[in-house]
């Protein structure tokens, strides 16, 4: 059985392709599940690669081109000093509130946990929902210590940042209730706070997971999930703990060039961090101690873990790879600079082949 995007038709309907493509509220909703599924493709805004004003550029230029929605990472360090970037998150997604007309947006993801109390990140948030109406969401994650010991606070183990995780959404979502609100808990407090500027609804919750514990928070507390690998036992972890129905987002990492090996190249120089497994992703400090972790990787370990060069088949066997997986919404982080000729195919040669609105 087939879950096909329910899209909101209003005043924002463009033309892409021949078919019109109408704004869609951020959870206007297919789930996960391991059944079918028609994936929607969007677009990962780098905030390691480009700068503020490129990165309003690109959401517009996600937009005309077919893409759905978009996430945008919250980074205070790039992964590698030769990435070179990283702007303010929230500064970029007030601009880009105002630059876009559908494109969904969401956080991909953010701490609401150390670097960032979860009351900041609460009113951020809401005035986000406010500036976009309907196509706002909130995604969280446990952090890496890269951007969290800035301030210099310890470096939580995964089970207390999971805990520390759980008391943050709760806390967030008492304060859009718009009352006042006074909390003492283990990890936080707020002492008489209240938001006055509020969305009409919340903003929705989507959780990072790479693991069958935080996919089970994501189940019993998020509004969706968020992962960077077809993993269907992570998807199957989150349907039972109450995630069936709602929506999965899949971070797939490409590196598009006409020519492979330029491609692969690229890959290697700007995102070797692809090829690193396990847990050092949330474990190093600083972009000079990934940059000492790449350099025991080869070109063809990264382009192993990123979709290298112009063949559209491998492309779409990637996405398959997601769909299979149970997820249903795909978006795709173009590597490099050459985000332009990345547009030009994928709505060429990619967006076509899905189901437009019409």
């Amino acid at each position: 059985m087939k879950r096909i995007l329910q899209c909101s038709v209003d005043d924002a309907a463009r033309s892409v392709n021949g078919a019109a493509v109408r704004r869609i509220t951020s959870f206007d909703a297919i789930g996960c599940g391991n059944d079918s599924v028609v994936v929607e493709l969007g677009y990962a805004l780098s905030s390691e690669e480009l700068g503020p004003v490129e990165l309003v550029e690109n959401a517009i230029a996600a937009e005309h081109a077919g893409f759905r929605f978009a996430l945008v990472s919250d980074h205070f360090h790039p992964w590698l000093d030769v990435q070179g970037e990283s702007p303010f998150v929230w500064s970029t997604i007030g601009a880009i509130s105002q630059a876009t007309e559908s494109l969904a947006i969401g956080t991909g993801v953010t701490c609401p946990m150390i670097r960032t109390h979860p009351a900041v990140i609460a009113h951020a948030a809401a005035t986000s929902a406010v500036l976009m109406p309907g196509r706002f969401f909130l995604g969280v994650g446990t952090g890496e210590n890269l951007n969290e010991h800035v301030l210099g606070d310890r470096w939580p183990s995964h089970a207390e940042r999971l805990e520390m995780l759980e008391e943050a959404i709760g806390l967030m979502r008492e304060l859009w209730q718009g009352g006042l609100v006074t909390h003492r808990g283990r990890h936080y407090a707020v002492d008489r706070a209240r938001l006055y500027t509020l969305p009409e609804e919340p903003p929705p919750v989507a959780i990072a997971a790479s693991g069958n514990n935080s996919a089970e928070l994501a189940g019993r507390l998020g509004d969706a999930l968020v992962s960077t690998a077809p993993d269907e036992e992570l998807v199957d972890a989150f349907n039972q703990a109450g995630g069936t129905g709602k929506p999965c987002y899949g971070q797939l990492t490409v590196c598009y060039a006409e020519d492979r090996d330029a491609a692969v190249r690229t890959a290697f120089e700007k995102w070797p961090n692809a090829g690193l497994d396990g847990e050092l992703g949330q474990e190093l400090a600083l972009p000079s101690h990934y940059r000492d972790a790449c350099d025991l990787l080869s070109p063809d370990q990264v382009a192993e873990k990123v979709v290298c060069g112009p063949d559209p088949d491998e492309h779409r066997e990637a996405i398959a790879k997601f769909e299979q997986a149970g997820f249903s919404r795909v978006y795709i982080h173009q590597v490099g600079r050459d985000q332009e000729a990345f547009f030009h195919f994928y709505e060429r040669e990619i967006l076509p082949a899905l189901q437009p609105v019409r």
